[in-house]
């Protein structure tokens, strides 16, 4: 994607082909629809560049269809602008697209450009609005991704300001979001556009020395590609090896962090290796670290441990003729996972739904689940700042697991990520074996292990600890808990004479007898005497009522409140030999039938740890026998035994 129009010229007839040549089982009767729907709605619209409007949306769906995106996502492209540009009604699309391709428009619609006049608090609410019109759909931000593709191709024709708001909207915005959703290619475009146009006078100088070192570059580039081909033929390992230079942007960010000048960088190439199977990835690994000696801590395995975006590859870097040269070694479809990110998803699944598309979007469904929970609006935009723009860590379990977080993440946050529970009973962390702070910060490579508390140890000072949303939002619910339980049990519930009277009992008498005198407040919980009236009726009195206790004992009646309806209490208790990571094991199998943990005891007896579980389910179609099953089959559960 590096012209600035690949539609120049193109019939409709030729669209729908390429479209059909992408997508076998694209409806290109859906789409030529919407193709001439928006050519008739956008007649007589010119852009800044002197070329119809309609140029941009076709440039638009094309793109959308070079990524093979579904036919919903190419139609909505096309209209994506005929709401705000063009006067015609939501309703409209919806009578003759249907809801889903109306519903894609509206949420691309939604997203609005920023003020000229850009503070840091406004890019932050902007970035509130393109995540939450993405709140129903992740194809409304691959829609507005590949828009702001095309308009930044397309930004020299517009003055110098606006031409550096945009920039700065999309270096700040639109390139990090395409990296959550792993489309690099995107993302490097957008950030060396940016650069373009927010610096041109150190894009030019870098672009320039680039141009002028490529031949030489080139050759020396494809000498090593030659020797490692010969390489691995020889070990009759099949792969394509390629080589891909660095961006402009890569390349300006590396001499601004280490302060070098432009010809101090050396590695302005990256030699790839694409394989068939993950096994062969690491064959091909070590076939080029037998040959070449690797450079100490460029190591990463990516396939052992993926991005948090599911990036897959291996980086190394090794010394080929007495210059760092940086490999990567992947397969086909790790391949097409790291260059369009999501919206590979298409190109195996079509609009299915399955566990890595899902994990791929948990940082956006965690965003949307703090706000829709928080009250504060800053607090959202800084938790924005935290998800979205921070750099990533991987640390790990004590049982080799890894956990991705934020950078500057804490143990608070690393024991919500492992689960819930883990994070409401934290108690002390352990960070490569040693006692650390509880506001200690995490680095990448670290193992951590958390020490649990019998009884929950959530504090409110835990959310100034905290930097990741969903931590944050479980010490907020479980604050919440703890503040409704100490409610019920501080100060008893005041109700109605009507509901405090059915609600009270006393052998021999009927409820219709009961009244409520005017000196008494009935409070469910609190004791309660009955007084007998002359007229029959018995007047229900407080235990510490100051009337009450000048009245005759004799006439006294003995009353008491009906005892609240429980909740499915489910005892188990669970006999093991404590390890690392069982309890985390055990509450995971609970959380994935739906069992709610009330109540969590643990006690020692002689060497083995008894854990007595009070469970609510939640799932009237998972049997707790089936639960059961399943907690006894965790290493070093000795028995699970049902008690009253």
């Amino acid at each position: 994607m590096t012209v600035e129009n690949k539609t120049n010229g193109m019939s409709r007839e030729e669209f729908l082909a390429d479209v059909k040549k992408f997508n076998p089982n694209a409806n290109t009767v859906i789409i030529g629809k919407a193709y001439d729907f928006a050519k008739e709605a956008h007649r007589g619209q010119m852009r800044a560049s002197g070329e119809e409007h309609f140029t941009h949306v076709f440039e638009v769906a094309y793109l959308l269809a070079e990524l093979r995106l579904d036919s919903d996502t190419v139609a909505a492209a096309l209209l994506h602008d005929v709401i705000e540009d063009t006067g015609i009604k939501l309703k409209t699309l919806q009578e003759k697209f249907g809801e889903e391709i109306a519903s894609l428009v509206e949420g691309v619609t939604k997203i609005k450009p920023l003020d000229l006049k850009t503070e840091d608090k406004a890019k932050m609410q902007n970035l509130r609005k393109v995540i939450l019109a993405t709140s129903k759909d992740v194809r409304v931000i691959l829609i507005k991704l590949i828009d702001r593709l095309h308009n930044m191709r397309t930004l020299k024709y517009l003055d110098s300001q606006k031409q550096h708001q945009i920039a700065m909207e999309t270096l700040n915005i639109y390139a990090p979001i395409a990296y959550k959703l792993g489309m690099y290619r995107i993302k490097l475009e957008l950030e060396d556009l940016s650069l373009r146009y927010l610096d041109p006078k150190i894009y030019k100088e870098i672009k320039d020395r680039v141009v002028t070192k490529k031949e030489e570059r080139d050759k020396e580039v494809e000498s090593i590609i030659q020797e490692i081909r010969e390489l691995l033929d020889e070990k009759s390992l099949k792969a394509k090896v390629t080589g891909r230079a660095k961006s402009f942007y890569s390349i300006y960010k590396k001499m601004k962090k280490k302060g070098l000048p432009f010809e101090e960088i050396h590695d302005l190439y990256a030699i790839r290796i694409i394989v068939d199977n993950t096994d062969e990835c690491y064959r091909a690994l070590g076939i080029i670290h037998s040959n070449w000696t690797p450079v100490p801590k460029m190591f990463d395995d990516y396939i052992a441990t993926p991005k948090p975006n599911l990036y897959q590859s291996i980086h190394t870097e090794v010394i080929i003729d007495g210059r760092p040269v940086e490999i990567q070694i992947r397969t086909l479809e790790m391949h097409f996972q790291a260059e369009d990110g999501i919206a590979a998803h298409w190109r195996y699944h079509g609009t299915e739904r399955d566990k890595a598309f899902d994990k791929k979007i948990t940082w956006l469904k965690q965003i949307l689940e703090w706000k829709r929970t928080s009250k504060d609006a800053e607090e959202f935009i800084e938790s924005l700042k935290v998800d979205l723009f921070k750099d990533q860590i991987i640390v790990f379990t004590p049982k080799g697991d890894p956990i991705p977080l934020a950078e500057g993440a804490t143990p608070i946050d690393f024991a919500y990520m492992v689960h819930t529970e883990i994070g409401n009973h934290c108690q002390q962390a352990k960070v490569n074996g040693h006692i650390q702070p509880l506001d200690s910060e995490l680095k990448s490579g670290d193992i951590v292990e958390i020490v649990l508390s019998r009884k929950p140890t959530v504090a409110r000072h835990w959310l100034t600890i905290a930097k990741t949303t969903s931590a944050k939002e479980k010490i907020r619910q479980a604050l919440q808990l703890t503040k409704d339980r100490d409610r019920k049990a501080e100060a008893a519930i005041e109700i109605s004479d009507e509901q405090a009277l059915k609600r009270i009992e006393a052998k021999g008498i009927k409820k219709s007898q009961l009244t409520r005198p005017k000196c008494c407040k009935l409070t469910y919980g609190k004791e309660i005497v009955g007084y007998q009236m002359k007229d029959g009726k018995i007047a229900v009195h407080s235990l510490t009522c100051e009337t009450l206790q000048t009245l005759d004992d004799k006439r006294k009646v003995r009353l008491q409140w009906e005892k609240e309806e429980e909740k499915n209490i489910y005892k188990l208790k669970v006999e093991i030999i404590d390890r690392l990571g069982l309890l985390a094991d055990v509450l995971n199998i609970l959380a994935k039938n739906k069992v709610n943990v009330e109540t969590i005891n643990q006690k020692m007896v002689k060497d083995r740890l008894v854990i007595t579980f009070a469970l609510v389910p939640k799932s009237e179609h998972i049997p707790m026998s089936e639960v059961i099953k399943e907690i006894k089959l965790v290493k070093n559960v000795l028995s699970v035994v049902k008690t009253d």
